[in-house]
C-alpha cells in the first residue's frame, strides 16, 4: 500500500478557492464514505479547516488521479478552478507533510497549536466512520507523537506571534495566579476576540466584554463564558478587574486618567494592567502616571511579537530536524511491515507445499511402500519445490545480465560464491 496526501491549503490556493473546498461536519461522513468507495482507495481521512482541505489516503497502487478526480467532482469545481491549486505528496513526502502540519510548521501562524486538535478530530471522525485502518492509524499516531516531541523539545509555541497572544503573555507574566484575576475586554472585534479566547484557554477567572453594541458583546461573551456590558457601564466595571485589553475604532480615547484614578481606591490599589491595542489609542497616555497601573500600547506589543517571530523561526529549524528524523524512522517501520507481509506469504507457500507432500508421503506409506524410500522421495521433492522458483529467476537474471538480482540472491540465501 502507498500513502497519499492531496488537497489545497493557504500555500497553494487563495481564500476564494479554499472557502469553496471546505467540507463541513454535516457533510463529512458522507464525504468519507464516498471517498472510501473509490476503487484505488483503501483507507481515508479528511482534514478541512479555513486554511486547508486535505485528504490522506492509503492507496492500492501509486496513481493519485482517482482521488483528485473524486475531490473536484465532490466539491463541484471545474478542473480549471481546482487543478492549478492542487498539491499531491506520496509515501515519504506524504508522511513528512502530515508531521509538519501537526507540528505547526505548515501553519499560517508558525507554531500555532490549534491545527493539532483539528487533525486529531479529523482522525477521530474517520475512525468513527470506519475509513481508517492499520496504515493510516500508524501514520496519524506517529504524527501526533512527533508534534508532542516538537512542543516538548523546542520553544516553537512559547513565543507570542500575534498582538492578542502577546497581550495575554504579558498578563501572565504580571499575574501569577491567573485563575484568581478578572479581565475586561473593550471592543468585540477580531483582536479582542482572539485575546478573549487566549485568556479563557489560559484559565482567567472571569471575562467581561464591553462594547458599543450590546448584542455583539453578548455574542463574544457567550463563546468565553463571560459577561456582556455596554460601554456606558465601563467605569462601573473598573473596580472589579485586574486586566483591561482595549481595541475599538473610536476616534478619541474612551478611558481617561480620571476614571482610572477614581477606581483605584475601590480596587484597594491592586495592580492594574491595561493593554491598549487600538490605533488611535483608546486609553489616555497619562494613565501610565498612576501608581500601580501598567499601560502598554500596540507599539510595545509589536516589539514583543517581532522578537517572538524570531524565536519561533529558530525553534522551527530544530523542529524540522525532529520531523526529518521521525519521517525516516516511520519509513523504516513501513518497509519492515512490507517485509513482514512478504515473509508471511513465503511461509504460507512453504507450509502449503509441505502439507501437500506430507499427505502424498502418508498415502505412499499406507500403500505399503518402504519408509526409507518414501522419506528420500519426500526430501527430494520438497527440496526441488523450494529451489525451483529461485533458481529459475537466477538463471533468467544471468541471461539478461541482471547482476543486481544475482547479488541480492547471494545475500538473501547466504551463498558463498568464492572458489573452493
Amino acid at each position: 500500500m502507498s500513502l497519499l496526501a492531496l488537497g489545497l491549503n493557504h500555500h497553494t490556493a487563495p481564500i476564494a478557492i479554499r472557502e469553496r473546498a471546505v467540507i463541513d461536519e454535516n457533510n463529512l461522513q458522507n464525504a468519507l464514505k464516498n471517498l472510501n468507495s473509490v476503487a484505488e482507495v483503501k483507507e481515508a481521512a479528511i482534514v478541512s479547516t479555513c486554511n486547508r482541505t486535505e485528504i490522506y489516503c492509503g492507496m492500492h497502487g501509486n496513481d493519485t488521479e482517482p482521488v483528485s478526480t473524486w475531490m473536484h467532482e465532490f466539491l463541484n469545481m471545474s478542473d480549471s478552478q481546482f487543478l492549478p491549486h492542487l498539491f499531491a505528496h506520496t509515501d515519504k513526502q506524504a508522511v513528512r507533510h502530515l508531521m509538519r502540519v501537526c507540528s505547526g510548521l505548515d501553519s499560517l501562524v508558525l507554531g500555532e497549536p490549534q491545527i493539532l486538535g483539528q487533525i486529531k478530530q479529523a482522525y477521530r471522525d474517520a475512525a468513527n466512520v470506519g475509513t481508517v485502518g492499520t496504515e493510516l492509524s500508524q501514520l496519524f499516531q506517529s504524527a501526533f507523537s512527533v508534534a508532542k516531541q516538537v512542543r516538548t523539545d523546542t520553544e516553537i509555541g512559547s513565543s507570542p506571534v500575534s498582538v492578542a497572544f502577546a497581550a495575554v503573555t504579558l498578563a501572565k507574566q504580571i499575574f501569577a495566579d491567573f485563575g484568581e484575576h478578572h479581565a475586561l475586554m473593550i471592543g468585540a472585534g477580531e483582536t479582542t476576540t482572539l485575546a478573549s479566547q487566549h485568556l479563557k484557554t489560559n484559565g482567567i477567572g472571569s471575562i467581561t466584554i464591553a462594547n458599543r453594541t450590546l448584542g455583539r458583546a453578548q455574542t463574544l461573551a457567550d463563546t468565553v463564558n463571560g459577561k456582556a456590558i455596554e460601554l456606558a457601564d465601563l467605569t462601573k466595571a473598573l473596580s472589579g478587574v485586574d486586566i483591561i485589553i482595549s481595541s475599538t475604532g473610536a476616534p478619541l480615547p474612551i478611558l481617561g486618567k480620571g476614571a482610572i484614578e477614581a477606581a483605584m481606591p475601590a480596587r484597594r490599589y491592586r495592580p492594574l494592567l491595561i493593554v491598549d491595542i487600538a490605533v488611535p489609542r483608546d486609553v489616555e497616555p497619562q494613565v501610565a502616571d498612576i501608581d500601580g497601573v501598567y499601560l502598554y500600547t500596540v507599539d510595545d506589543l509589536n516589539n514583543v511579537v517581532d522578537e517572538g517571530r524570531k524565536n519561533r523561526i529558530a525553534a522551527a529549524e530544530q523542529a524540522e530536524e525532529i520531523v526529518q528524523s521521525q519521517v525516516e524512522l516511520f519509513m523504516q517501520r513501513m518497509r519492515a511491515m512490507g517485509a513482514n507481509d512478504s515473509i508471511k506469504s513465503y511461509r504460507d507457500q512453504v507450509q502449503h507445499t509441505q502439507s501437500l507432500l506430507l499427505e502424498k508421503a502418508r498415502k505412499q506409506l499406507q500403500a505399503g511402500q518402504k519408509p526409507e524410500a518414501v522419506l528420500e522421495h519426500f526430501a527430494h521433492a520438497f527440496g526441488n519445490k523450494l529451489m525451483h522458483a529461485p533458481t529459475k529467476r537466477m538463471r533468467e537474471a544471468a541471461q539478461h545480465g541482471d547482476n543486481d538480482l544475482l547479488k541480492a540472491a547471494q545475500s538473501l540465501f547466504d551463498l558463498d560464491t568464492s572458489d573452493k
